[in-house]
């Protein structure tokens, strides 16, 4: 089958949207073969605001915890799924990820086929952990390089990208390495004051 980039997608999704509100349900089921990676890149993009990344994160967390156990695609709890949203806000929130995916387009393309089953288990696995970071990040800002990681990570899973997909997958582990020095460094100082 023909590769639709996922600019189109979500463009073909904004367009097709009601009129004054929407629902996860709806998301999910207009979206039946990238469910998961389009909806992990409209939350890591989410996450991405300064304030109030909780909510994305823990959609993410739910998210990622599927795709480690190997679900076909996203269940979010009845009163999440089905909770009405405005319209204009996911109108607004994807005109930004389309405009970059146009550009990035160019440049991403299906290559290095990796396993399908095993990548979402992976990926899941980092999203989850690089979720962690976005809920627990102490200072405002320090959930931006994860949540912007996790939206690299969904375009590379929706494109079929390996390349891009082992880069960002290389990103996160390196988050993550510095958040555990960060979270072990605070542990060690701790123990050090403890014994002044």
């Amino acid at each position: 089958s023909m590769h639709v980039p996922t600019s189109l997608v979500l463009q073909g999704l904004l367009d097709d949207a009601p009129a004054d509100h929407f629902t996860l349900d709806w998301l999910i089921s207009s979206l039946p073969e990238r469910s998961f990676g389009i909806i992990m890149l409209l939350l890591g993009v989410l996450a991405m605001v300064p304030v109030g990344s909780i909510v994305p994160g823990l959609l993410l967390a739910i998210l990622a915890a599927q795709m480690t156990v190997g679900r076909q695609g996203p269940v979010f709890p009845r009163r999440v799924a089905g909770h009405p949203l405005p319209t204009r806000h996911l109108v607004r929130m994807g005109q930004q990820p389309i405009m970059v995916l146009k550009h990035l387009e160019r440049v991403i393309r299906p290559r290095w086929p990796t396993p399908f089953g095993a990548t979402q288990r992976v990926i899941g696995v980092i999203v989850f952990l690089l979720t962690c970071l976005i809920l627990l990040a102490p200072v405002p800002l320090t959930n931006v390089p994860p949540a912007a990681d996790i939206a690299l990570i969904s375009l590379a899973y929706i494109e079929k990208d390996g390349v891009l997909l082992a880069v960002a997958l290389l990103l996160a582990l390196i988050l993550l390495a510095i958040a555990s020095a960060a979270v072990w460094g605070a542990v060690v100082s701790a123990i050090w004051i403890g014994q002044l």
